[in-house]
């Protein structure tokens, strides 16, 4: 059975996505490789690695939103209670059954690769207390949102069960696995990104 990973992005306070769903913090495209002296983090070797990939609805809609389908020659499963799109691009299967139990039916039919846990908070939150994730790959974007969806948010789960995943485990994967992406290593944070000038929380 291959290997679930949570291959993701979150800014230094942990949210991967604003308090409205949004995501233009993050770098893309030239800018991305520009602010991290070139290196896009290990991105095109691991989506040449990937085998399949799961992710939720509203992952799914706002991806679909950036204009060409960025997972071309890939099965993407998405999980959805909504109804189907009407035409979704190729390679796009939407499921609307325990996502747990489906998981590990993915797991089980794609072995030429891992499989790319895209997100999101809710999806990753059943995974992480079912303990599907097999390896955490969390890359830290130098922004503070001050607010927004937490990486394990969601309510997906209270963390009490009966799988090996814990705490303790969970952290050990997410040290060894994460990176500060977005920005050159050697290049200063951003001032003061989210927080205003009496140093308090401030929207974005």
């Amino acid at each position: 059975m291959s290997q679930i990973i949570l291959y993701i992005a979150a800014s230094l306070d942990g949210f991967i996505a604003d308090a409205a769903g949004g995501v233009d913090w993050l770098p893309t495209g030239d800018a991305a490789a520009d602010a991290n002296g070139g290196d896009d983090c290990g991105y095109a070797d691991f989506y040449a690695a990937v085998a399949a990939l799961i992710m939720g609805r509203r992952t799914y809609d706002q991806v679909r939103q950036f204009g060409d389908w960025p997972y071309p020659g890939k099965p993407v499963y998405v999980f959805t209670t909504r109804p189907p799109d009407d035409a979704p691009p190729p390679g796009v299967r939407f499921i609307q059954t325990d996502a747990v139990a489906f998981a590990r039916t993915v797991a089980s039919q794609h072995t030429a690769g891992p499989i790319w846990l895209v997100g999101g908070a809710y999806l990753a939150n059943q995974f992480r207390t079912a303990g599907l994730i097999d390896e955490y790959r969390v890359f830290v974007i130098p922004v503070i949102l001050g607010r927004g969806i937490p990486l394990f948010g969601g309510g997906g789960g209270d963390g009490n069960n009966d799988s090996d995943s814990n705490g303790d485990s969970d952290a050990a994967a997410v040290s060894r696995n994460s990176n500060l992406c977005g920005r050159h290593r050697d290049a200063p944070l951003p001032p003061a990104a989210g927080i205003d000038a009496d140093g308090a929380l401030a929207r974005r």
